[in-house]
């Protein structure tokens, strides 16, 4: 355990804290978590359980964070603990996101070791991933700086629930981030997570403020999120930002609460469609059609990077370039 950060003793009597990490802001009673599990009120202070505690460490293909524009084609260590700010009714990751950190099989890894581990395996570095990784704020911010200071790039899988002061104090040791834009509706965001849209909108803009390379990901829900007018919303609020931004639409099965059929292939190519009017760059991933993972030249539609699954091969893309028509490439490699 760590002492956490972005907590204020409410009440000295009671030794209720308020925890300030997301916008949940919890107000936490001595013996009890917030709603991510992960942070426990001790005697009118507030520890993080999970820092050094992880469910799965992994060396992992880049592109299943999903960045396919981020050193594409290498591999990264992969870590990742119990618990999340959300309670989405159709986790794919529920059995650790879900999880109580009491009844949980939990491996030791500290800030100092997972530089080593990176080091060891010549990662490019390290991604926060899994579970909902900003609920374990201290760990990654403290591992970050080391990996920096190795060169190592850090990674979030994150889904942007999390208040702007302790993002902004992580996000100059951050390289890139996946963020999960679940809806394009605060209706939805409420009744299928337990959170807002706001606070996620306002990550994804941060980030591109402090030049982190991030892409954006969308589970197609039928009948939550697959409308028309949806994916339009949410594809045009991404190119006000940058048409550059990588979409990457992902197909949902079901799991955890929620047992909807799967989404329809002409649901995401209809909603692929309607992204590739506004943004450059858009993937449709858990299908098996692979035509939909490569990326194309955004001027003269040529095979950039070629993908089957997790394997990568490099076309017509050389020094940030296209190779048959020279255009540059929006791909850090």
């Amino acid at each position: 355990m760590k002492q956490a950060l972005y907590v204020v003793l409410q009440d000295m009597t009671t030794k209720k804290v308020k925890c300030f990490l997301c916008p949940h802001t919890c107000n936490i009673m001595p013996g009890k978590t917030g709603i991510c599990r992960a942070r426990k009120n001790i005697d009118g202070i507030l520890y993080s359980l999970t820092y050094n505690k992880f469910t799965s460490i992994n060396m992992d293909p880049i592109e299943k964070k999903p960045l396919y524009h981020f050193y594409p084609g290498k591999g990264i260590l992969s870590v990742g603990t119990i618990g999340c700010n959300f309670r989405c009714s159709f986790c794919q990751n529920w059995e650790i996101s879900q999880a109580d950190f009491d009844d949980s099989s939990l491996t030791e890894l500290s800030p100092d070791a997972a530089v080593v581990l990176a080091q060891k395996y010549k990662s490019i570095g390290i991604a926060y991933t899994y579970n909902e990784p900003l609920i374990n704020f201290e760990w990654i911010l403290d591992t970050s700086k080391l990996a920096r200071k190795k060169s190592l790039k850090n990674v979030l899988v994150t889904n942007g629930y999390i208040n702007q002061e302790p993002l902004e104090e992580l996000l100059p040791y951050i390289d890139a981030a996946n963020i999960d834009v679940k809806f394009f509706n605060d209706e939805s965001y409420e009744k299928m997570c337990g959170g807002h849209l706001e606070p996620v909108l306002k990550t994804v803009e941060t980030c591109l403020k402090k030049n982190v390379h991030i892409e954006l990901t969308n589970l197609i829900i039928p009948g939550e999120n697959d409308s028309k007018e949806e994916i339009e919303n949410l594809v045009k609020w991404i190119a006000s930002l940058n048409n550059k931004i990588p979409l990457h639409f992902s197909r949902y099965f079901p799991q955890y609460k929620l047992d909807t059929p799967p989404t329809e292939k002409k649901t995401l190519v209809e909603a692929y469609e309607i992204a590739k009017k506004h943004l450059k760059y858009v993937y449709i991933g858990n299908v098996n059609d692979f035509n939909y993972s490569n990326t194309l030249c955004d001027k003269c539609g040529g095979v950039l990077i070629e993908r089957q699954g997790y394997a990568t091969h490099f076309k017509n893309f050389d020094k940030g370039k296209c190779n048959k028509c020279g255009q540059e490439a929006k791909i850090i490699s």
